[in-house]
């Protein structure tokens, strides 16, 4: 999943699931009937996520036709299809965030064991494919800690201790 927003959020403002189904929307709506017909009841499907309508964007994350239908760019973590990497982020930004990226700064999580070549492309494709002005790439469990001072009081606060990050097929525990 991605969770994505603005600055100064309490908590994200969507969480989407980072897949696409690349087909149209007629398309996409006769699977999802075919499917409720074939199945006989929905109680036989399991369904991750059963679908999100935000202007004609619509996931279908159904378990029995996840290869079949769904794209993702990312495995266990780390970004594997760049070209439908960048598609999503142009999704996330433009039809969910609703933003001009020239007019935004960015702050994008990478896993700890991304590979440098993995954060150049990622900062190649935000400063070329979209034009912003700025890019902090932070790993994952920084940020974690990070967001546990918000509860400790000024004299408190330190960025030490161990994160356990756990999703997308693979759990990292990180000293920080």
């Amino acid at each position: 999943y991605t969770k994505l927003g603005y600055a100064g959020n309490t908590e994200p403002q969507f969480i989407i699931p980072s897949c696409e189904l690349p087909i149209k929307l007629s398309t996409k709506v006769q699977v999802v009937s075919a499917l409720f017909t074939l199945s006989g009841t929905v109680d036989s499907l399991i369904f991750k996520k059963v679908v999100a309508i935000r202007k004609c964007s619509f996931w279908v994350c159904i378990c029995q036709l996840k290869s079949v239908l769904l794209q993702w760019p990312i495995r266990h973590g780390i970004v594997e299809d760049w070209d439908l990497m960048e598609r999503f982020m142009e999704q996330v930004i433009f039809k969910y965030l609703r933003a001009e990226p020239e007019d935004h700064y960015f702050l994008m999580t990478e896993p700890p064991l991304n590979t440098p070549e993995n954060r150049e492309y990622l900062a190649e494709i935000m400063f070329e494919s979209f034009n912003i002005p700025g890019l902090y790439i932070a790993v994952q469990a920084v940020l974690a800690l990070a967001a546990s001072w918000t509860s400790r009081q000024v004299g408190e606060r330190t960025l030490t201790g161990i994160v356990i990050d756990s999703g997308d097929g693979v759990t990292h525990v990180i000293p920080v």
